[in-house]
C-alpha cells in the first residue's frame, strides 16, 4: 500500500477561527451561510476544511467587514 504524495491539513472551524485571528461565531456564519466554501471531509458529526476553504472564509469576512465599514461610514 503506498501513501498519497500529499496529505491534505484539514482544520475544524476551530481552528479555521484561530488561523483567522476572529471568534468562532464569525466562522461559523459564513460556513452556515455560504452554500459555496463546502468541507472537505468528513469525520463523525466534524466537519474538517482545507486550505482553499480557508482563504474563501477570510474573503467573506473581509467582504463582510468592507461592507460594515462602508454602512458605518454613510451612517455619521
Amino acid at each position: 500500500m503506498t501513501l498519497p504524495a500529499y496529505v491534505p491539513k484539514l482544520r475544524t472551524p476551530g481552528v479555521l477561527a484561530a488561523d483567522l485571528g476572529v471568534p468562532l461565531h464569525r466562522v461559523l456564519h459564513v460556513l452556515r451561510t455560504r452554500d459555496h466554501i463546502r468541507p472537505a471531509a468528513s469525520a463523525g458529526r466534524l466537519r474538517l476544511y482545507d486550505r482553499a476553504a480557508l482563504e474563501l472564509v477570510r474573503k467573506e469576512l473581509e467582504a463582510i467587514d468592507s461592507t460594515r465599514r462602508q454602512e458605518e461610514s454613510h451612517g455619521e
